[in-house]
């Protein structure tokens, strides 16, 4: 009698099961068709900018030389002169100094937040540095034109405009990405590293320095390389004081031109298919470039940091 009322219940469950299983089977399968398709779809736009970006940019050496273009510090559209070393120039330059100017204030915040401060400020101080994140860069870009420049030129003598105010602004730009990757990075330590530094006699900041930061690199760089990247694409706030003028910087507060401001400035005044256009999508090309090879770069020493 026992076994009969398992026999049926087991006939009368199975049915259900395989039912919910094939089911359940169709769903994965339809998502996963669904996120195979979104995968495709998002790398064929992106393959399809570069390689339209590209094709239009190598243009540019049917009426220019690659000499002329990368290593030419004239740059003069209307007698055909298209030298674009010095927004090269100073494009790495100005990310540079702001990433100098950046990294030990981020590197100071992220050691006080994960170590320091208590965790009621903690939980306060996080929100407001990620704040700054969802500033739009024309707000960074005003506050520049109407603080920043006017400081640095009362203080220097001139007209305030460069490399340096762009920079400073940069730096607060990119200081929230470097913070709180950092931070992430210094809070996922084992807590054994900083026990073991403070039992063989190290004081708390040795630990800090001597110990914290050198285990968290890794991670610290990976926030570094990220906001050299903001840095290298932002437009908006550096077209608003860096001056705009098309010439090789001699100082930091002489007026000159990055690839991006290029781009913008000089894109409505071209028509498509000139070698003057097509110059301006080398430059794009180049900065696209340039994010790319930061990408691989934080792919490495994420590697490396998983093999450690």
């Amino acid at each position: 009698m026992v076994n009969q009322l398992t026999n049926e219940n087991s006939d009368v469950s199975r049915p259900v099961i395989t039912k919910w299983t094939r089911g359940q089977h169709a769903q994965d399968k339809l998502m996963r068709m669904i996120f195979v398709g979104s995968a495709a779809l998002v790398s064929a736009i992106i393959f399809s900018i570069i390689i339209f970006v590209g094709m239009q940019g190598i243009k540019t050496f049917q009426g220019v030389s690659p000499l002329e273009f990368f290593f030419s510090t004239d740059w003069t559209p209307g007698q055909n002169k298209f030298g674009a070393f010095p927004f090269i120039y100073s494009t790495l330059l100005m990310t540079l100094v702001a990433v100098v100017l950046s990294v030990p204030l981020a590197l100071s915040g992220a050691l006080f937040m994960a170590k320091i401060a208590p965790k009621w400020m903690r939980e306060i101080m996080r929100p407001a540095t990620d704040l700054f994140v969802g500033i739009p860069s024309v707000v960074y870009g005003l506050i520049g034109m109407t603080v920043i420049v006017p400081a640095l030129g009362k203080f220097a003598g001139g007209i305030g405009y460069g490399i340096l105010p762009a920079a400073i602004i940069l730096a607060i730009m990119i200081l929230p990405t470097i913070l709180s990757i950092s931070e992430d990075a210094i809070r996922s330590l084992p807590g054994r590293l900083e026990e073991a530094s403070l039992a063989l006699g190290a004081t708390r900041w040795q630990t800090m320095w001597r110990v914290l930061l050198p285990a968290a690199r890794p991670g610290i760089l990976t926030g570094i390389i990220l906001g050299m990247g903001r840095a290298i694409g932002e437009t908006m706030a550096v077209f608003m004081v860096i001056g705009n003028s098309p010439q090789m910087p001699k100082s930091l507060l002489d007026s000159t031109t990055v690839l991006t401001t290029a781009i913008v400035k000089d894109m409505g005044n071209t028509s498509y298919g000139s070698t003057w256009n097509n110059a301006l999508y080398m430059m794009a090309l180049l900065l696209l470039i340039i994010s790319l090879v930061l990408i691989l770069v934080i792919r490495i020493v994420a590697k490396r940091s998983e093999v450690k």
